[in-house]
């Protein structure tokens, strides 16, 4: 473990990294329902494990299921997870390498062992480069999570909120209907929330508007830059730097979150065509495992681009 990653390991732990105590037993106690467990490298984009499991206790929490799943090493007297099927956290070529996880699509607050399930969650662990990102908060490959069974333990009211993005609204409440998620009349601070709407509209909410300032403040590896001729949809690399320059009918999936606010999911693109197109990606097949998503002429790009 690089010394760079030794000195922020206070830090991360409130970042959602893998940190805790393997924690000792509290004997089996009963069963509290089917848990997903996903693994995986590089932002998602090489599976490892994928696993739905229905043998996950009261006493389990995220570090107890995937010792129990997958074959893993730690450091720090059990605190750090190190290695998962034998891939450790490094340092290579100056950037930083280490595993992250997300229960239901947001990054934790605390760790691993810390984290209890009640049942129904969707942990995902995976290893990649945070030079660009140390933290991000929110992941949209986890669909329906968050907002069938909440995050951080709790459920909480779901809101769609329509910024001008017309029948693309319609279609996202019939994608969230779909999976059975019942949704709130109007925002409340603790909902989960999502905008839809073209970019010129989103972009005044504090929350989306993070995505204009780059991968390290949003966690998201997509921007909206102002063209000539309006905003642009642009791609990030893993390193946070524009790679590819999408069209105006270009739409984008993305999660990110503000302080301790509930996650916040961005439905957009720069023209009503590109809103509609992000809205059709409202599911499993399209989202999977993957941190956000564009989309144009019907072609899937996961974020970060290469």
């Amino acid at each position: 473990m690089p010394l760079a990653v030794q000195a922020l390991l206070p830090f991360i732990a409130l970042l959602g990294a893998a940190l805790a105590t393997a924690g000792c037993g509290l004997g089996p106690g009963s069963g509290v329902g089917d848990v997903k467990l996903t693994v995986t490298r590089d932002f998602g984009t090489v599976p490892m494990l994928h696993r739905q499991l229905d043998d996950v206790t009261e006493a389990d929490t995220v570090m107890r299921v995937l010792e129990r799943n997958a074959d893993i090493s730690t450091i720090y007297g059990g605190d750090f997870v190190q290695s998962i099927e034998g891939l450790e956290g490094e340092t290579r070529n100056g950037e930083q390498f280490d595993w992250l996880f997300y229960v239901n699509g947001v990054e934790s607050t605390v760790g691993a062992a810390a984290f209890d399930l009640k049942g129904g969650e969707s942990v995902w662990w995976d290893y990649r480069d945070w030079s660009a990102a140390l933290q991000v908060p929110a992941v949209v490959g986890s669909w329906p999570q968050p907002f069938l069974d909440g995050y951080e333990g709790e459920r909480h009211p779901v809101a769609v909120e329509c910024l001008g993005g017309g029948a693309a609204c319609a279609e996202v409440r019939g994608r969230l209907h779909d999976e059975n998620v019942p949704l709130s009349s109007a925002s409340q601070d603790a909902a989960i929330r999502v905008l839809v709407g073209p970019w010129v509209r989103l972009r005044a909410d504090p929350a989306a508007a993070q995505i204009e300032r780059g991968s390290q403040v949003s966690g998201v590896f997509a921007q909206f830059r102002l063209g000539r001729e309006g905003y642009e949809l642009q791609g990030l690399s893993e390193d946070g730097k524009p790679s590819r320059r999408f069209g105006p009918g270009a739409g984008l999936v993305s999660a990110t979150r503000r302080y301790g606010d509930p996650p916040v999911w961005v439905v957009t693109g720069a023209t009503a065509v590109g809103v509609r197109s992000a809205a059709g990606l409202l599911d499993a097949a399209d989202l999977r495992d993957h941190y956000a998503v564009a989309v144009e002429r019907g072609e899937r790009t996961a974020l970060p681009s290469r």
